[in-house]
């Protein structure tokens, strides 16, 4: 085992990826010479060559439109959106191309297809740098949207995600790329090199894709949550005495649902976490799902502690977030009602 943080568990199952399979390609803006603005394709491009890992123009429908071609042809792009806040411009291409090729061509073509790109706040990257737009692809029917928690699962699902026949997009928390934020902001940062999650095997291995991990098992409240917001509710958790089941969703779509339903029938209780904003947000789903699935055996409402409906504000970064706090009290709450 190697003790890595999660921009090199990023890098390395890409390495990996490219020494097994000479179709895997990785580009975007600043991936090649310079490594990628948060480094997470250091030394690519010197290891494989400019015809494996190469800097493309600042055009991200240009970006993941030439992927989806290359795709067709046979081989494995692995694209870099460099903010997930600049991923609309290349939205059509995703929705109307990637994700509807193997439908529309009745099997005949596939959309082998990554697309990487950082995502969330918690950095004072303000409105144009901190967005988390996750839900907006989970509408897609075609694409898999995944978002890690920590750099063990950051590899093995995206070495699934660049092997998968079908396009991808994978959300990296940027808050946690270094170390498991709990959402305490004025506490130092735990690195990823004293937890055990920053224990990260060298050679090849996968996760499956579509399924949910319990992080923290419980009796009395089941809290879903996934990306950073899985650190800030287990620090809830243990902040409010409360016996919570704290699961990480790890895949959006396809989604565990057997997972949730037997928890959410086991503790009769919960509540829903995610930084995006509210209206609309994944959550609304998952409430709709467990609300479908589980309506008598649930004790009390359930919560959602989310973003606010506002653009992600720089100055006021912290009451933006859903902290630690705002979990506790909602945890607290759904046990009273």
């Amino acid at each position: 085992m190697a003790r890595m943080n999660m921009i090199q568990a990023i890098n390395s199952a890409m390495d990996i990826a490219m020494g097994r399979d000479e179709k895997v390609v990785v580009f975007g803006e600043d991936v090649g010479y310079f490594g990628g603005v948060f480094r997470c394709t250091a030394g690519l491009q010197k290891k494989y060559g400019k015809r494996r890992c190469f800097d493309a123009p600042i055009s991200e429908g240009g970006i993941v439109g030439a992927a989806v071609g290359m795709g067709v042809y046979g081989l494995r792009p692995v694209v870099e959106i460099q903010f997930s806040d600049y991923i609309y411009p290349a939205f059509d291409q995703l929705v109307s191309e990637a994700a509807r090729l193997r439908y529309r061509s009745a099997g005949g073509f596939t959309s082998p297809l990554t697309v990487r790109t950082p995502v969330g706040g918690g950095i004072f990257g303000g409105q144009t740098h901190s967005q988390s737009p996750e839900a907006i692809f989970t509408h897609v029917c075609g694409l898999t949207s995944i978002m890690p928690s920590n750099p063990y699962d950051a590899k093995g699902l995206l070495l699934s995600a660049i092997e998968d026949d079908d396009p991808v997009v994978f959300f990296e928390p940027k808050r946690i790329y270094n170390g498991p934020f709990d959402g305490h902001h004025d506490r130092p940062l735990t690195p990823w090199t004293k937890h055990d999650l920053g224990e990260v095997p060298e050679d090849y291995y996968k996760i499956e894709l579509g399924k949910a991990k319990i992080v923290r098992p419980g009796e009395k409240v089941t809290v879903i949550c996934y990306g950073t917001m899985v650190h800030v509710c287990l620090a809830a958790a243990e902040e409010s005495g409360i016996d919570a089941e704290v699961i990480d969703l790890r895949s959006l779509l396809p989604l565990d649902l057997d997972c949730l339903v037997t928890s959410v029938k086991k503790t009769g209780r919960c509540i829903i976490v995610h930084e995006a904003t509210k209206t609309c947000g994944y959550g609304a789903e998952l409430m709709s799902l467990i609300q479908e699935h589980c309506f008598y055996h649930l004790e009390a409402p359930i919560q959602r502690v989310t973003g606010w409906d506002t653009p992600y504000p720089h100055a006021y970064e912290w009451d933006y977030f859903p902290g630690p706090y705002r979990v506790s009290r909602a945890i607290k709450k759904v046990m009273e009602d």
